[in-house]
């Protein structure tokens, strides 16, 4: 079995293509779920935009963030409250979801309602999740370690491919670099293209500083923009931005995440590269 180089999730008219060579696709969203009015507030935005700007969109939230820096960290809803939260936003809107997933267990219940079953960087090599995710069906959106080559994700590839799942993202999110800090390399993206995959660039988890603010994760969303552009701009399948409308005060990984208003900014301006890297 070969791994596909297009891949397609959800139905009808909000159906998203994910490709190296095609038009670029969204993942977006808050990056933990806070409740019901939240993320539809935050999800009829990021609708409308996408609709207006003619691409396709997938809405990303966690129901637990199980990797906070400290113990005091919020987490999220829950699973079993995020998952009726996931199954009304696609009644109502249409489009595919996704969202984290952590342990082998959670992967048969998450892909009943989930589109796409996120690997979080972390646990990138855990092959007994990795495995579980791929029998699932689902799509497995699979976050690059932050210690990992990008070379080194073939063998993360094979894993899900071998286990009869060729519906595969590779995305890159920035390698450790010293203490506290995340390097983008852009090389990393045509290495992972050439496995076969379509790319995936998290725009703004590459900006996070670990553990920065002791006890808690840092970031700069200043930089945002210009790692998504550069990226971008090397051509990938899609972008994944975690947005929030006050990110300031947002329960988790508020100092990387995007503005909602600036969101149209910034999409129409990776748009533009789009269209040129893949002229």
């Amino acid at each position: 079995m070969s791994t596909n180089s297009e891949v397609t999730v959800g139905e009808g008219a909000s159906k998203v293509l994910f490709s190296n060579a095609a038009k670029l696709s969204l993942i977006a969203g808050p990056c933990q779920m806070e409740s019901r009015d939240h993320a539809f507030m935050v999800a009829g935005v990021l609708k409308e935009l996408c609709g207006k700007l003619g691409i396709g969109l997938v809405y990303k939230s966690s129901f637990d963030k199980a990797n906070r820096t400290s113990l005091s960290g919020k987490r999220g809803i829950g699973l079993e409250k995020a998952l009726e939260v996931f199954a009304d936003l696609k009644k109502e809107y249409g489009f595919p979801v996704l969202t984290d997933i952590h342990t082998e267990e959670q992967c048969a219940i998450v892909s009943k309602t989930v589109d796409i079953l996120q690997i979080p960087a972390f646990l990138s090599r855990q092959t007994d999740l990795l495995v579980a995710a791929a029998k699932t069906g689902r799509v497995v959106n699979v976050k690059k370690g932050q210690f990992l080559a990008p070379w080194d994700m073939k063998n993360v590839l094979a894993k899900l491919n071998d286990s009869g799942n060729p519906n595969i993202l590779l995305c890159e999110r920035g390698a450790s670099f010293g203490y506290n800090t995340l390097v983008s390399d852009m090389r990393s993206l045509p290495i992972m293209a050439a496995m076969g995959a379509p790319v995936i660039f998290d725009a703004t988890h590459s900006v996070q500083q670990p553990g920065g603010q002791g006890g808690s994760t840092g970031g700069d969303r200043r930089f945002v923009e210009t790692l998504a552009r550069a990226a971008v701009a090397v051509g990938v399948a899609g972008v994944f931005v975690e947005t929030h409308e006050d990110p300031d005060n947002a329960p988790s990984d508020g100092p990387n995440m995007v503005y909602l208003k600036d969101m149209p900014r910034l999409l129409e301006k990776l748009l533009a590269f789009d269209a040129i890297a893949k002229a």
